[in-house]
């Protein structure tokens, strides 16, 4: 089941007030970036973050999943908890570094 749009606007709508946020719909399912990092991925209306250090002291009682078959052990978000919310995300924001785009060389004929 892929995840529904209404849901991730609701997702969006709690963290907007506090970060800039955007998402990419990616496979039928989403991700939600946060001052253009990706921090929350959205598989059956259900919200996943990164298990990281930076978070294990605030999430280590929440529940875990894996948001897809091949994935990862992922922590499941309260996304109505809107204080843990912050806790978490502003924890692990530090340590999400985006790689450089490559540049896409031309062959030469």
């Amino acid at each position: 089941m892929a995840s529904s749009q209404e849901y991730v606007f609701y997702v969006v709508e709690r963290l907007k007030r506090y970060y800039d946020v955007s998402y990419r719909k990616m496979f039928g399912e989403y991700m939600v970036y946060i001052d253009q990092k990706p921090i929350i991925l959205i598989c059956d209306d259900q919200p996943y973050i990164k298990i990281h250090e930076s978070t294990e002291y605030i999430l280590k009682d929440a529940p875990k999943g894996y948001p897809y078959k091949g994935a990862k052990l992922h922590y499941l978000l309260d996304i109505d908890d809107i204080e843990v919310l912050r806790q978490v995300v502003d924890a692990l924001l530090p340590f999400i570094v985006l790689k450089p785009k490559r540049k896409k060389i031309k062959p030469t004929v």
